[in-house]
Order: C-alpha cells, then structure tokens, then sequence
C-alpha cells in the first residue's frame, strides 16, 4: 500500500476529484487547506509573506492503482505554470480500520 500525497492549486481540486472518481475502485481522499512555498527566491524588500495556499490531497491505494492515481493527478492537477504543485509517493507499511480493529499491509 502506499500514501499518494499532492499539494495542488485550490481551483483545481474541483477537476482533479471529478477525474479520480472515475478510476475504478478509487478508495477515497481526504483534503485539506495548507499554505507553503518552494524554492524559489523571494526579491529581498518586498512586504508580503512567501507563503501560498494550496490542498493537500491525501490517498491511501493499493499498489496496483498507484500509477493510474499519480498519473490523473500529474494530468489533470497542472496549471502549466510554475507552483502548480508536487505530488509524492510514500509507503506505508500498515495501517487500521478503527471501527472493526483490522489491521494489515493492504488496507484501504
């Protein structure tokens, strides 16, 4: 199981939600507003905060529907401009359902 993590443009979580729950067996995602910044220099002198804000899109999926997920967001998600956003892969080792108390490595 892995973690698909996004941080993208706010107008474009609309679009990106529609796409996703058209992949078969999509398992769900949780959002939430965050505010962040990249790499890029800010011009010293200017009066304003560096900081964006952005949804971060959390998906918990199975490995085999890992790529068609990150491949929807990487499509759909970019505004082809710079600070669209970044999406990672992170693996997760185990995880829970609360409510049942099952536990195990693929869990969704």
């Amino acid at each position: 199981m892995k973690e698909i993590r996004a941080y993208i443009q706010p107008f474009m979580l609309s679009k990106l939600t529609q796409t996703l729950l058209e992949i078969p067996q999509f398992p769900g995602m949780s959002v939430s507003d965050c505010e962040g910044f990249g790499s890029e220099k800010v011009i010293e002198g200017q009066d304003y905060t560096p900081f964006m804000p952005k949804k971060r899109i959390e998906i918990f999926a199975k490995d085999e529907l890992v790529s068609s997920i990150f491949n929807a967001i990487m499509t759909v998600a970019n505004t082809h401009q710079h600070g669209a956003g970044k999406v990672y892969i992170i693996n997760v080792d185990e995880g829970g359902h609360i409510s049942t108390g099952e536990r195990g490595s693929n869990l969704s």
